[in-house]
């Protein structure tokens, strides 16, 4: 496949405040993004996982190095409205992106400022609210539905204007278990069943567990590259740069110290739970 995105050599520092010095985030920072995958991006606070989803849709711009979306030069001034059309951000804070008192009217705010014809927004409204499990929702204010539904109403918004990538950053942080699940398993069926890109900024490792490849970030470098089972079984370095393993890893690492021999790369808890099983049944303790 095709890159969507490329980060190549990006440099970015945060200008000083008066005599300041500024803050360097990226000296040297190089990232690939295929189309069509489902990326998960790791890391402890300020390591530059914001930072770099931000350079993805043109709201910052490099100091260095270049970043393309889909070949175009986000930096490239005359191009900017292109490259936020090809990718969608979504946030933290659901209250921060929704605009209107109606949910339908939310979602068509995108479209809208794109210049859509309104036969068309409507079409895209109807099937965006359909994709996230909404429509019945249509009518509703936005401030009354729960935190999760929120969070679907904004990727609802994003859908509309029909970008080749999603960029969610710390979508559930400000969410209960329930919500976090409708996110996640929201942005899973897009990128299965509709075939978009799907860019995860989390801290939960059980949700960067879902993607297709995860990718961890330290100092403004990527420490480790590779399909969830590849990273999450370097359980040192993660430990070494004060990021965690799911349970599941965590639970057969600290078996593993005792002296099994039990596989790193369980990340379902039945799973896990059955390989445990039949280690301690295979070693005569059960």
């Amino acid at each position: 496949m095709s890159d969507i995105i490329s980060v190549e050599h990006l440099a970015y520092s945060y200008p000083g405040v008066e005599d300041t010095p500024g803050v360097a985030v990226f000296q040297d920072m190089n990232l690939r993004i295929e189309q069509g995958s489902f990326v998960a991006i790791l890391g402890t606070n300020g390591c530059g996982k914001s930072t770099l989803a931000k350079h993805f849709n043109s709201i910052l711009l490099p100091t260095g190095g270049k970043v393309y979306v889909c070949g175009i030069d986000t930096a490239n001034l005359d191009r900017i409205m292109t490259v936020r059309r090809n990718v969608g951000m979504v946030f933290q804070n659901p209250d921060n992106q929704i605009v209107a008192n109606v949910v339908e009217e939310d979602v068509a705010f995108g479209p809208e400022n794109l210049g859509v014809a309104s036969p068309e927004i409507r079409n895209r409204v109807d099937r965006a609210l359909k994709q996230v499990d909404m429509y019945e929702y249509r009518k509703h204010a936005p401030h009354l539905l729960s935190g999760g539904q929120k969070q679907r109403i904004a990727i609802a918004g994003v859908i509309a204007m029909e970008p080749k990538c999603i960029v969610l950053d710390e979508p559930t942080a400000m969410l209960d278990p329930r919500g976090r699940r409708e996110v996640i398993e929201t942005v899973s069926r897009l990128n299965r069943e509709k075939g978009i890109t799907v860019v995860l900024i989390t801290h939960h490792m059980d949700e960067a567990a879902k993607a297709q490849r995860v990718v961890v970030m330290n100092r403004g470098v990527v420490a480790a590259d590779g399909t969830p089972q590849e990273v999450f079984s370097q359980v040192e370095l993660l430990h070494s740069i004060g990021l965690a393993a799911p349970d599941t890893v965590e639970l057969c690492w600290a078996l593993n110290r005792e002296g099994f021999d039990l596989p790193l790369t369980e990340l379902d808890p039945e799973a896990c739970a059955r390989a445990i099983y039949e280690t301690f049944t295979k070693e005569g303790r059960i």
